[in-house]
């Protein structure tokens, strides 16, 4: 199941829940609904400007549209994924002309250092708002070099258009069933609120066959293996591995807006990875 487990040591985490801790965390208790063991855990403490922890992210660095006609050039610089010496991860987009782009941005993962098959992943975030902003929280199978996308399997735990700040979707691709046509599910926040306003938790949990995205706890959509037979193969019988990011334009995010600002911020505040224990 799991490639390498977390730096820590695996915790119980009974049903009385995990208590959100560190600088930017909120007080309220994450209450999975049934006992779990942690196997990775990044809380994003260290100083202003240190790199996320590098034996549990490392960067995917380019510019060349990244297959949907994204914007930026995703770097390695302090300037655009960096800890905020507040317990958060920020990726900043910018407005700049970096080797042939007019804007940067970033994008880490974990791939060849933490995957894992089935369990709960959730992260707590801040999302930016703003016409052409495309961040998301999502994973791939760890076989993408053997099997390529969509073969490999996608699932989007969060994707996010700036334009629409109070709305927030997730998605499962595979073959018969990605691109512009995937397994999808929105969540709104009642009117007038926007996710750009304040952390919320965006979880998927996993369990062989079935799918479940949650958004504070509030299921909002599921998928299961019988739901995509009619169009292609089930293909979440693997390990994946977690990638998190902020694009700039591209198919979903569209073009950036007159009055978009930059610099803009994703800030997440923990990302946490379980198992169901046994």
């Amino acid at each position: 199941m799991t490639k390498i487990r977390s730096l820590c040591a695996p915790l119980l985490i009974l049903a009385i829940g995990l208590l959100a801790i560190g600088c930017g965390s909120s007080d309220e208790v994450v209450s999975p609904p049934e006992a779990w063991v942690l196997t990775m855990s990044d809380e994003f403490d260290g100083p202003e400007g240190a790199p996320p922890n590098p034996a549990m992210w490392t960067y995917d660095v380019g510019g060349d549209g990244w297959g949907n006609n994204q914007l930026e050039f995703n770097t390695d610089r302090a300037e655009n994924v960096s800890l905020d010496g507040q317990g958060n991860l920020r990726i900043v987009a910018r407005a700049e002309s970096y080797m042939g782009n007019d804007y940067t941005s970033g994008r880490i993962k974990t791939e060849g250092l933490f995957e894992q098959w089935l369990g709960r992943f959730e992260a707590r975030i801040k999302l930016p708002e703003g016409q052409g902003f495309w961040p998301a929280f999502w994973m791939l199978g760890s076989n993408i070099d053997e099997v390529p996308w969509p073969g490999c399997g996608e699932i989007d735990i969060l994707e996010h258009q700036g334009q629409r700040p109070g709305r927030v979707f997730a998605s499962l691709h595979g073959p018969g069933y990605s691109g512009g046509n995937p397994m999808s599910g929105d969540f709104s926040l009642p009117d007038g609120e926007s996710f750009a306003d304040d952390f919320h938790i965006f979880a998927v949990d996993w369990d062989p066959g079935r799918i479940t995205f949650s958004v504070d706890g509030e299921v909002y959509h599921a998928v299961n293996s019988a739901d995509v037979r009619s169009l292609g193969d089930w293909v979440f019988n693997q390990d994946f591995f977690v990638i998190l990011n902020l694009a700039v334009g591209g198919n979903l995010g569209g073009p950036v807006g007159p009055d978009t600002v930059f610099p803009s911020q994703m800030l997440v505040d923990y990302v946490r990875i379980f198992e169901r224990a046994k």
